[in-house]
C-alpha cells in the first residue's frame, strides 16, 4: 500500500465512524493496519474539499458529521480495540502512539520496520535471517534496508543458503523475541528461506540495495546469485508476459499505479500495455502519460514493485505464467 493508499483509507475510514470503520479493519493485515493507523494519527487540519474529493473516488456520498471533531488517539483506541480486541490492538497502538514494546514473531508484523530494525540490528545475522523468512517480504525488506550495507548483505547471503530451520535455532529465536516460537527435538524443519526467499525480499528493495546484495552473493558463489536473479521478475519482464496476462494484470492494477509506474517504463512496455486495452482506455492512458510530469524515481520503483507483487499474486494463484514456463505449462 502505498503512501497516498493509506492517507486515502485512513480519510475515508475517519469519515464513516468507529463501527463501520473497526469492520473494515477486521478484513486487513498487520502491515495493512499499521500504515493506515499511522496515517490516521498523522491526519492534521484536513480540509472538507480533502474528505469530499476521497468519498467520491470510493463512490460514497459524503457524510454530514466526520470523525475529525474527535479526539484521533481516542478514536484509533476505540476503532482498533473493536476490531481487534485488546490485546493485538494494544500492541499497534503503542507502536503507533509511540507507546510500549513488543516481542515474537507476530508482534514483529505490528511494528513499523524502523522499530523491528532497531530491535533486531545487534543479533547474530544468522538469527536476524531466520527472523526475516518469518516476516511478510516487503516488510523483510524494509527492514533489510535500516541496516548498513555491510550487514543487508551478509543477511541476504545467509536467507538464499538457509535450507531450513532446526528446532535449535526456533529455541534461540524463542531466547531472542521472548517466546517467538516453542520447540522441540522432535519438531520436524521448518521450510523457510532459500534462493526464492531470497529472490522475493530482493524485489522489494532499491536497486541500490539490491545490487549490492547481489554482487556480495556474486563474490561468495557465482551460480548461487545467479540462481537468484533467475527466481527474481522485474518490471521490465512484464514484456515477457502474454496478452492474456497483461489483460488479468490490468483489472488488479489501480490507473493511477500504472501511470507512475509506466513513466519510468521501456516505449515497448508502454506500448504493450495499451495495446491490451481497449481504443478509449488506450486513449486516456496515453493522454495521462503525456500530461504527467516528472516523478521521483522512487515513486516510480514503489509503484512497480507495487504492480510486480499483484504479478506474483496472480501467478501463485495459477492465473498466469511468468517468463519461459510459460512453454511448459500447456501441452
Amino acid at each position: 500500500m502505498s503512501a497516498e493508499g493509506a492517507t486515502k483509507s485512513a480519510l475515508l475510514l475517519m469519515s464513516i465512524g468507529e463501527e463501520e470503520a473497526s469492520e473494515v479493519f477486521k478484513f486487513l493485515g498487520p502491515r495493512e493496519v499499521q500504515k493506515i493507523g499511522a496515517a490516521m494519527a498523522a491526519l492534521k487540519n484536513v480540509k472538507r474539499e480533502e474528505i469530499d474529493e476521497v468519498l467520491q473516488e470510493f463512490v460514497k456520498e459524503s457524510e454530514q458529521h466526520t470523525a475529525f471533531s474527535l479526539d484521533s488517539n481516542d478514536y484509533i483506541r476505540n476503532v482498533l480495540t473493536k476490531a481487534l480486541g485488546e490485546d493485538k490492538a494494544g500492541v499497534i497502538i503503542d507502536r503507533i502512539l509511540q507507546g510500549g514494546d513488543t516481542s515474537g514473531i507476530e508482534g514483529l508484523k505490528w511494528m513499523d520496520s524502523g522499530s523491528v530494525a532497531e530491535l533486531i540490528k545487534n543479533e547474530h545475522p544468522q538469527i536476524i535471517a531466520t527472523i526475516l523468512v518469518h516476516l511478510d517480504r516487503d516488510q523483510a525488506s524494509e527492514i533489510s534496508s535500516c541496516f548498513t550495507e555491510r550487514l543487508r548483505n551478509d543477511v541476504l547471503l545467509r536467507i538464499a543458503t538457509l535450507d531450513g530451520i532446526q528446532p535449535q535455532a526456533l529455541r534461540e529465536l524463542d531466547e531472542v523475541l521472548a517466546g517467538l516460537l516453542s520447540g522441540s527435538d522432535n519438531l520436524k524443519r521448518s521450510p523457510m528461506g532459500g534462493i526464492r526467499t531470497a529472490a522475493e525480499i530482493l524485489n522489494f528493495m532499491t536497486s541500490q540495495h539490491e545490487e549490492g546484495v547481489i554482487e556480495n552473493v556474486r563474490q561468495y558463489d557465482a551460480e548461487l546469485a545467479q540462481k537468484i536473479i533467475d527466481q527474481m521478475f522485474v518490471f521490465e519482464n512484464l514484456l515477457d508476459l502474454e496478452d492474456r496476462a497483461i489483460q488479468l494484470l490490468l483489472k488488479e492494477v489501480e490507473s493511477e499505479a500504472l501511470i507512475i509506474s509506466l513513466k519510468g517504463a521501456p516505449p515497448a512496455l508502454r506500448t504493450k500495455f495499451l495495446a491490451n486495452m481497449s481504443q478509449r482506455a488506450a486513449e486516456l492512458l496515453a493522454e495521462d502519460l503525456d500530461a504527467r510530469g516528472p516523478v521521483r524515481v522512487s515513486e516510480v520503483e514503489q509503484q512497480q514493485r507495487r504492480i510486480l507483487q499483484i504479478v506474483r499474486n496472480l501467478a501463485e494463484s495459477g492465473q498466469i505464467v511468468l517468463g519461459g514456463k510459460a512453454e511448459d505449462a500447456y501441452v
